[in-house]
Order: C-alpha cells, then structure tokens, then sequence
C-alpha cells in the first residue's frame, strides 16, 4: 500500500479500538462482527448502508444462526462503534431487531464435596489458580491477570484490575492460599516470570480432566467455581449485596440468580415415598 492511499477500513477500526484501549478479546471480536457484516451485505461499504441494514444482520444472527444473546449484543456494539467512532456517522435508533432468546437456565453450580473432590485431582499451578477461582469468586480472566501489586496479605484481600464493568474491585484472599501465594512469588524471580505463568499468553487448565477423574460429571468449568463461590456464601447467610459486590455485579438483579439455593421449593418437602 503506496502512502498515499488511505489504510483499509478493518485497519481503521483496529486503530480505533486500539487508541481507546480496548482489550485483546474486544479486538478480535469487532473486527469479526463488522467483517461479517460486510460480507453478509455481499461486501458492500458500511457507509453505503445504515439502520436498515444493521438491522437484517442482527436479525440474521437471532433467526437464522441461533446465536446467544450476548454474541448478538457484541455484534450490535462493534457496529454501533464502527459507525461512530470510526465512519463518524451518527445513527437513529434501532428498533424492531429481532433479539436472540436467551434460555431461562439456573447456573451450573458444584457441592461443596465436589469442589474438594475436583481440587484433589489438580497440583501445582493449575491447583492454586482454581482454588483462587472458587475462593475469591474471580472469573477465569481475573485470575490469571493478578499481579504482585493486586495481592494484599496483611489485609488477605485481592484487587480485581478492570473486571465485571470495567470497574476495579476488591475481594477476599483465602487464608488457606496464602503460603501457595507467596511460594509461587519466591519462584517467579523477575516480574517477567510471573506474567507469563499467571497470565499472558495462552494457559490451558485441565479442570475438566480433574472433574471426570473426581467423578463429577455436571455440565460445568472454570466459571463454575465462581457460581459455586457465590452459591456457598448465600447458604452460609452472607447478604446477597455483599456477594453482589465481590463478584463485581453492577445490578443485584444479576446476584439474585443464585438465590434459588434459599428459595428451596420441592428441595425443602418430603416425598410421601420416604414417609
């Protein structure tokens, strides 16, 4: 490409994100949502189209690929940003898309038992990151982004850098975890060490190889431990807007779907079988 030519419109977008410091997975995720737009309008320019055309994707996306709600919602903001901040076209409002249906399921959520069971069957790293998942409620993510500086043992709590909300948080640092912590520090000797074992680059986690070796066979992973930290703490009596703020919720609405462990229902009555 000769300088005088303008640079291409997904590297347009690219630099866009780049400048307002999106994250990695935000990237990859825009640029694929508005080259399939393009490529779903048979590769016409996005600023030869608009509102009408935004809408068929999104609808196409509901209807004829069945995508969760939330893929349908990412496509939505990478053209709501393409256009914006990129096409600096100001769009109407967008209505009459036909939204993805989003299954009324209760989260997979492991017995305290199980939990014990999965951590026996994993050592080393892969124990310590899992343990951290289920004992402070973290997302995947979250864990594995830590840094020296988020860990705070004379207070036992740990600062969540840009989580749930894009918003910083702090929760609890098990005292159990405290001597792996601090062990898994003397070894990482330069920071450097320590970024690539606890977070950047690719970290792949058997934990589902742990679950079948336990014998746990519920549909469930890495962010079943943070259903399962929520669940637990709402049997042991915790106010539902603590936990709301440890998981990073910005609405309690979201908490309020692990309640079900208080509202037992037909848990709670005997069958007339066992009478």
């Amino acid at each position: 490409m000769s300088p005088s030519q303008p640079p291409r419109l997904l590297d347009q977008v690219r630099e866009s994100i780049r400048l307002k410091h999106f994250s990695l997975k935000t990237e990859k995720a825009y640029i694929h949502y508005v080259r399939d737009f393009i490529l779903y309008h048979n590769k016409r320019h996005p600023k030869d189209m608009g509102a009408a055309e935004i809408r068929a994707y999104l609808s196409h996306l509901a209807i004829d690929r069945n995508v969760a709600p939330s893929i349908q919602t990412v496509a939505l903001s990478a053209l709501l940003f393409l256009y914006r901040q990129v096409l600096q076209i100001d769009l109407p409002y967008i209505d009459d898309i036909e939204r993805a249906k989003k299954p009324e399921r209760l989260p997979v959520v492991f017995s305290r038992s199980e939990v014990k069971q999965i951590l026996a069957h994993l050592d080393g790293i892969d124990h310590l990151i899992v343990s951290l998942l289920y004992g402070s409620g973290m997302c995947l993510m979250e864990g594995l982004r830590l840094r020296v500086k988020d860990l705070d043992f004379d207070y036992g709590q740990i600062t969540v850098r840009d989580g749930k909300g894009k918003k910083d948080r702090q929760t609890m640092l098990p005292k159990s975890l405290q001597a792996p912590l601090q062990l898994q520090l003397q070894k990482a000797k330069q920071m450097h060490d320590l970024d690539l074992s606890m977070g950047y680059g690719t970290v792949e986690l058997p934990v589902k190889q742990a679950m079948h070796r336990a014998g746990v066979f519920k549909h469930g992973g890495c962010h079943t431990f943070r259903h399962s930290f929520a669940t637990h703490l709402l049997e042991d009596g915790y106010d539902i807007r603590t936990v709301q703020e440890l998981l990073g919720h910005k609405d309690v609405k979201t908490t309020m779907i692990y309640t079900h462990v208080l509202n037992r229902g037909g848990l709670g009555v005997r069958s007339p079988l066992d009478s």
